[in-house]
């Protein structure tokens, strides 16, 4: 680690910015939520409405609210990485969701962001996947 650099901000890294992770255990098997979650109902809960989860890298998505971006990597039961921009925003950021075997028919769904411009937007962005993870939970109940 560089001596001149301090991890004193809640969220902010050296490499990749400003982040940001939720996680929910949810009382579902992996193929369900992976299911959900590439479905066009999951999809327009956590992307957006009217569009599907491009599976390939490079491959580019736009939803009907503006929200636009492309796939990094995308493997199947395990992990859906892609930049994240919505219509207002200047940059753009890399969003991963991620289920894993939580044990017993359980799953772990982990929502990360990274590249974030700053702490607002950090804490506004939490708040933002919280509630997308409380509504795929919703969902699946």
């Amino acid at each position: 680690m560089n001596a001149g650099w301090r991890r004193s901000e809640v969220g902010r890294t050296r490499d990749a910015g400003w982040q940001i992770g939720v996680s929910k255990t949810i009382d579902r098997p992996v193929e369900d939520v992976w299911n959900f979650i590439t479905s066009p109902a999951g999809v327009a809960i956590w992307l957006g409405e009217g569009v599907t989860v491009p599976s390939e890298r490079g491959e580019g998505y736009e939803t009907a609210a503006g929200v636009r971006g492309e796939t990094r990597s995308f493997h199947e039961l395990d992990r859906i990485r892609l930049t994240w921009q919505p219509p207002d925003w200047t940059h753009d950021t890399t969003l991963q969701l991620v289920v894993t075997s939580a044990g017993e028919g359980r799953t772990r769904l982990g929502v990360h962001q990274e590249r974030l411009a700053g702490a607002a937007e950090r804490e506004q962005q939490r708040r933002h996947w919280q509630a997308v993870v409380t509504a795929i939970v919703a969902a699946l109940s």
